[in-house]
């Protein structure tokens, strides 16, 4: 166990030299030029000359990209071109909020994912599994801006029961929680169905109901406890991603969060904020994911034996 969770933490190195590398290339070929939107067209060139030695963007790409790193190993992530302020502050100040955010979401998600992922296959081509597929189609095809849109109008502005916007009490939580967990909770209605349709075909079930097991012994026991796999998965991807920060729901509904802030920092072309958001995600994901991994040796025996043989 301890030598896999190190052998993922050092595959982290090179990931993370190869996504700074790819983000530095993208946002060095994006038109534009981050000067000309601080000091505006009509500024001086000179002006112009001195903030680019400033900001260290008249040097070669090569030269850019080696005094990067150089920071990232003294853990200095820069500051931004327009606030001046320390990106590594700004990131673990607005971070906080992206977590209670994913939290929040997950927390409506996975109950609502998984029971209706039960009730469709325990009602098999009937009309509740109709009803349960059309909804997680409709929650899966459905863009996030437009439920976000549908629901600020129909929650906030005509019901009034919530804020369309701002970050502070649970009240403002609400709603961008509730928009990012119709996907994820979609995602999961369908896999907990198609994995439980697997379950419920297997032999030791009918086992189960010939000595007499309840329905309800049945569920938990036998099936709970195996289609638990599948489920973490979704729900550690889902969780991973929203940490990075829900980009359009948190800029939507004004929460501020790790997604709002690299939006920010992409349409002001704030190259120190972009990377430091890509570098956080890049982490956050790769830590998620081998959580993840190590839960499966919890909670699947054949994982922890098949780890134990190797």
């Amino acid at each position: 166990m301890k030598s896999y969770i190190l052998k993922r933490l050092l595959l982290l190195i090179p990931l993370l030299f190869g996504i700074t590398l790819c983000a530095f290339f993208l946002i060095k070929a994006l038109p534009g030029d981050p000067v000309l939107s601080l000091a505006g067209e009509r500024a001086h060139p000179e002006i112009i000359e001195n903030i680019k030695k400033e900001m260290g963007i008249d040097k070669g790409f090569i030269r850019q990209y080696a005094g990067y790193l150089k920071l990232l190993l003294q853990g200095n992530f820069g500051t931004s071109y327009y606030t001046n302020r320390d990106v590594l502050k700004d990131i673990t100040a607005k971070f906080p909020n992206t977590i209670v955010l994913a939290f929040a979401a997950m927390l409506i998600a996975v109950p609502a994912g998984t029971a209706l992922g039960f009730m469709a296959a325990y009602r098999k081509d009937g009309f509740i599994d109709k009803c349960v597929n059309a909804v997680s189609l409709a929650g899966l095809s459905i863009p996030v801006f437009w439920s976000a849109i549908m629901i600020m109008l129909l929650l906030s502005l005509k019901l009034k029961l919530f804020p369309p916007s701002g970050t502070g009490d649970a009240r403002f939580l609400v709603l961008p929680a509730l928009v990012l967990s119709i996907p994820a909770a979609a995602t999961l209605a369908r896999i907990t169905r198609i994995t439980v349709l697997d379950i419920l075909r297997m032999p030791y079930i009918n086992t189960a109901k010939a000595k007499g097991l309840s329905s309800l012994n049945i569920s938990a026991v036998h099936v709970l406890k195996n289609a638990i796999i599948p489920i973490v998965t979704i729900i550690g991807l889902d969780f991973g991603s929203y940490l990075n920060g829900a980009v359009v729901t948190e800029t939507i509904f004004g929460w501020d969060g790790l997604g709002r802030f690299t939006m920010d920092g992409i349409i002001k072309r704030d190259y120190p904020v972009i990377l430091g958001c890509v570098i956080t995600g890049t982490v956050v994901f790769v830590l998620v994911n081998l959580i993840t991994d190590i839960a499966y040796h919890f909670l699947d025996p054949r994982i922890r034996l098949d780890a134990g043989k190797n």
